[in-house]
């Protein structure tokens, strides 16, 4: 059997591909080897992945896709928690850019975004990803992620920039103090998902011309910083990754028709498509 995961800080989404049956897809919370070790991420399988791993003996292929595995120490820390947890299977650990980029580019050159709890952009070459110098991560980059929108949310709450009824709404959502905050932020794991789950907030107050205002801004952001990094982004189709480019899709799409970027494929979570390419390359 072949189990495909991609995983970023917030979610791992595995999906797992069953003789003659149709695949089975789990969900895990996030497994970013920079914020975990291979102990903690074993403890978080065998708590949160009992489905899933009653089927360890039989998986013989692994293909993860992953957030904060980039460098090949990050490699070896979910490698050996997955060799325990899956003991009879070989396996492959990337970045969760390569697996957006068979996701969206398949063999096709293009540039590849990753715009959910964190951001970031690669440019693939058709076989491989060139990364420039992005990725900085949340405390220095992820511009236009849901991090920098709860991010954004959270500091004009606590410094009162928000529109009163924008403020009261808010307050009355999540019931937040500066305390709270920075109880979360600072002295828990995690700091990144936990601004990136106020993002949802975003959605709600869409329509409301301050909420147009902080998404244009963030999205503005990551276009300028990002895309527009590479010199030669017009000649190649522009392919979005994740929760903040699928729901705030139609604004993207307003803002890269405006800075004249070609938009291709915009998918929110990249599982399937990342398992097509997986089994089509093997057969």
């Amino acid at each position: 059997m072949i189990l495909v995961a991609d995983s970023g800080s917030s979610k791992t989404d595995w999906l797992l591909n069953l003789p003659e049956k149709e695949a089975q897809q789990f969900r895990t919370p996030g497994l970013n080897p920079y914020f975990l070790s291979e102990k903690e991420i074993v403890k978080i399988m065998h708590d949160k992945a009992t489905d899933l791993l009653a089927h360890s003996n039989k998986v013989t292929e692994i293909y993860f896709f992953g957030a904060g595995c980039s460098s090949p120490d990050r490699h070896e820390v979910v490698s050996n928690a997955l060799s325990i947890l899956f003991p009879k299977a070989y396996i492959s650990i990337d970045s969760d850019l390569l697996g957006s980029a068979y996701a969206t580019c398949g063999h096709e050159k293009g540039l590849c975004c990753v715009l959910g709890t964190g951001s970031n952009i690669s440019f693939f070459d058709g076989e491989e990803i060139h990364s420039g110098q992005h990725g900085l991560g949340f405390v220095l980059g992820d511009e236009g992620s849901g991090t920098w929108f709860g991010k954004a949310l959270i500091t004009d709450f606590l410094y009162g920039n928000m529109p009163a009824d924008i403020n009261a709404l808010f307050n009355k959502t999540y019931g937040l103090n500066k305390e709270i905050v920075i109880n979360n932020v600072y002295l828990k794991s995690g700091g990144n998902s936990y601004l990136a789950s106020f993002a949802r907030f975003l959605n709600i107050i869409r329509a409301t011309q301050y909420g147009q205002a902080l998404l244009n801004k963030g999205l503005l952001e990551f276009i300028e910083t990002n895309i527009k990094s590479y010199p030669q982004y017009h000649k190649y189709k522009c392919n979005f990754v994740g929760s903040i480019a699928y729901v705030f899709a139609d604004e993207l799409k307003a803002l890269c028709a405006e800075n004249e970027i070609r938009v291709g494929k915009i998918i929110r979570q990249p599982i399937h498509d990342l398992m097509e390419f997986i089994l089509s390359r093997e057969g």
